[in-house]
């Protein structure tokens, strides 16, 4: 009895974690829309964009910029670079 309920323990807390890690990834309500951080970044020359991912709170975007290829990261909800870094 004792080694089933530790075992149902682990699993709930497992899936706990788990799916604190998967909400965690996400643009928070009051983000702007995808569409308009890439519009902008369309407007200040990055272009093509060739990945774009949500990831630590930020948007990270991978794009060319007068030929050379570039890491920038996009805070969601103001829209703002918080970098912009050459990307090897």
């Amino acid at each position: 009895m004792t080694k089933k309920v530790v075992t149902i323990a682990f699993c709930f807390v497992a899936c706990v974690f788990l799916s604190g890690i998967a909400l965690a990834d996400r643009p928070p309500p009051n983000a702007k829309q995808l569409s308009e951080i890439v519009r902008s970044l369309e407007l200040q020359g990055f272009e093509p964009i060739i990945e774009i991912e949500f990831d630590d709170g930020q948007w990270e975007v991978k794009a060319y910029k007068e030929g050379r290829k570039r890491q920038v990261k996009i805070d969601p909800v103001t829209g703002t670079t918080k970098s912009d870094r050459a990307d090897d």
